[in-house]
């Protein structure tokens, strides 16, 4: 029975589908998982017994992720969960920066008492004028799941698209509508485009990117949109910018002291993957990365450890160990196994950053003395054995 601790609401659709051999439990202590959405946990200590933390979204902000590789803690995260509703977000923040829809609804609530609000309408409507999306060109930097949905939709809105990411992956390429211009300099996208839009991670080098310098290559009129994170926009340029006209509208899902005070900006607090749908998708999505990994010693969406998958356990038993990067470690594990009389069936080896992850299947049952020995190895941070249900 495998115990898990969810840190926020999960959407029971996700926690029902982990099954009967689990449990959710109110207390950490103990817990093999943790099942998390914006609970910050960075300064938890974490018990022996934790295995696994699946974040059902996709930043990983709220969560020491080298703290948790150094422990053998597998961090996941769900890109592409809740891609769509993000999208449909970012296109209604368009809409609402190119047609003072808001403005206008605010002086139909204000003058709603008039019995000829109607006919004043009528008049007051051009103070609400806006612009069309078709026609307009929209950069997009970051082109993962969310900017090329945003990408995509907006080119069959008649836009003219332009993506900026230089790590597109050949998958993320291949999603790509054909008539999405891919640049090369993010530059063009501030000089061309009349629509920014940022889907990029928080990092150390994509904080505060969009600062006075990007701003000041932008067009005069430009709308700003970040439905990513705070932390890339200098929020002091931002409010200058909106203040002087540069920026004609700052779009951002992340309310706080600054952004709520800036002049001609649409705050929302938060609401990208506020749908049933996404909150579905994200805890099914999670809640399935930590079964297979849990069961099976698979991983895939980890943010700190490799992709690895050798399919359902077909053995007695698998062991899984979490290691440094280092040049010798495999023919170590291996010698071993080896001289344990131990065959390996199956196994699988992969490394990201200074972080390794072995999967190995053998015939036969691994005893305490070579778990010992394993366990020994200079830079073996965690052994853990998964026997087959």
């Amino acid at each position: 029975m495998y115990k898990v601790h969810c840190m926020n609401n999960i959407a029971k659709v996700g926690t029902d589908s982990l099954g009967d051999t689990y449990e959710l439990v109110s207390e950490l202590d103990g817990a093999n998982a943790i099942l998390v959405r914006s609970a910050n946990l960075n300064e938890v200590e974490f018990p022996k017994s934790l295995l696994a933390i699946a974040r059902a979204g996709a930043g990983v902000n709220n969560i020491p992720v080298d703290r948790c590789a150094d422990e053998g803690i597998v961090v996941f995260n769900t890109p592409g969960a809740n891609a769509n509703a993000v999208k449909e977000l970012v296109l209604a923040g368009m809409l609402l920066a190119s047609r003072d829809i808001i403005g206008g609804n605010e002086w139909v609530r204000e003058n709603c008492d008039d019995p000829d609000v109607s006919k004043k309408a009528e008049k007051a409507k051009n103070r609400f004028a806006g612009t069309e999306l078709s026609g307009k060109k929209l950069g997009v930097i970051g082109l993962g799941a969310i900017g090329a949905a945003v990408a995509n939709t907006a080119t069959r809105l008649g836009m003219q698209a332009y993506g900026f990411d230089p790590f597109l992956s050949i998958n993320a390429a291949w999603g790509l509508d054909r008539r999405i211009e891919h640049v090369t300099d993010v530059s063009s996208i501030y000089s061309e485009c009349d629509f920014i839009t940022i889907h990029v991670p928080a990092t150390a080098d994509t904080k505060g990117m969009i600062d006075a310098d990007a701003i000041s290559r932008m067009k005069t009129g430009v709308v700003v949109l970040n439905f990513a994170r705070d932390t890339l926009v200098d929020e002091q340029a931002m409010a200058e910018a909106l203040d002087d006209g540069h920026v004609a509208r700052y779009v951002t899902d992340f309310a706080n002291p600054e952004s709520a005070n800036m002049r001609n900006a649409i705050v929302l607090p938060h609401l990208g993957a506020s749908t049933a749908e996404a909150e579905d998708n994200c805890a099914v999505m999670a809640a399935t990365e930590l079964k297979d990994y849990l069961e099976n010693g698979n991983i895939s969406h980890s943010v700190n450890y490799g992709n690895v998958d050798l399919g359902p356990i077909q053995g007695a038993a698998r062991i899984a160990l979490f290691h440094e990067n280092l040049q010798g470690m495999i023919g170590k594990i291996t010698q071993i196994i080896a001289s344990s009389s131990l065959n390996i069936e199956n196994m699988t080896n992969k490394s990201h950053g200074s972080n390794a992850y072995t999967l190995i299947e053998c015939s036969g049952t691994f005893d305490e003395d070579a778990i010992g020995q394993i366990r020994a190895i200079e830079g073996m941070r965690r052994v853990r054995m998964i026997k087959r249900a």
